[in-house]
């Protein structure tokens, strides 16, 4: 091939395309979890994109109906060092779950939860993706709790066909001032394993989503990784306490610094 010749690739995306079968795009795929530059086939996608579409829609859907394994969780979470329990909603099975949302935010009638007097509980919800709690609830935890110094923190719940609201509930029931959820989110077609943390100052029954402050993405490395999203949620735990809020109203400012 000349050098005269138009076919040949030259530039900045030489090297790569000399490594990718002569696709200059490819490098830019391989930079992000986008969909990005998928290419036509016709009036179509090309079969190799879409057979991975399909895989990552079967794959998702398979990260929501996922089952919880409960015993292996409060397992890993006593190896902490730390208490915990298990709680169901008043959902009866996955499948009610997921067509009535409003029974995963209520607990469930023989829940039987020990009461004192606490600062937080921290809540562990499968939520929409039992598959991020399983993977990624036992490292947050562990990062959480070792900023929770002069906390008085209650025995760790474990909420099985859970909503983010039952922790108001749990919060309730356990007598704790305030609540932390994690909880997995709803998977995506790039992210199957995504948790959520969720923060109330001042828990309850009717609680609103504007009251809550949120962390998503945590899942390492691709997403927030455990110790940054534990150093936020500190940073708003403290401020939470000082001001008598959490939600809108309440921002995590770097500048504060770790608690």
């Amino acid at each position: 091939m000349s050098a005269a010749d138009p076919a040949r690739t030259t530039g900045p995306n030489a090297d790569a395309a000399a490594g990718t079968g002569g696709d200059p795009l490819e490098a830019l795929r391989a930079s992000t979890r986008a969909r990005v530059a998928l290419g036509r086939a016709g009036d179509a996608l090309p079969t190799a994109r879409l057979l991975e579409l399909r895989a990552a829609h079967a794959a998702a859907r398979d990260a929501v109906h996922s089952p919880l394994d409960a015993e292996d969780l409060l397992g890993r979470i006593g190896e902490l060092g730390v208490p915990a329990s298990h709680a169901a909603s008043a959902a009866p099975s996955r499948s009610e779950y997921l067509r009535r949302p409003d029974l995963g935010r209520l607990l469930a009638d023989d829940a039987a939860l020990q009461r004192g007097d606490y600062d937080v509980v921290l809540v562990v919800a499968d939520g929409l993706s039992p598959l991020a709690v399983q993977t990624h609830a036992v490292p947050m935890l562990r990062e959480i709790l070792a900023r929770l110094d002069g906390w008085r923190v209650a025995p760790v719940v474990l909420a099985s066909q859970a909503r983010v609201a039952l922790g108001d509930e749990i919060a309730t029931a356990v007598g704790a001032r305030s609540v932390v959820v994690l909880v997995g989110e709803r998977p995506g077609m790039s992210s199957t394993d995504s948790l959520g943390l969720y923060f109330t100052y001042d828990a309850r029954r009717g609680r609103r989503d504007s009251e809550r402050n949120c962390l998503s993405n945590v899942r390492p490395p691709h997403g927030t990784g455990y110790a940054e999203a534990a150093t936020t949620l500190a940073m708003l735990m403290t401020e939470a306490r000082r001001l008598g809020l959490s939600g809108v109203g309440l921002k995590a400012d770097p500048a504060l610094g770790a608690p």
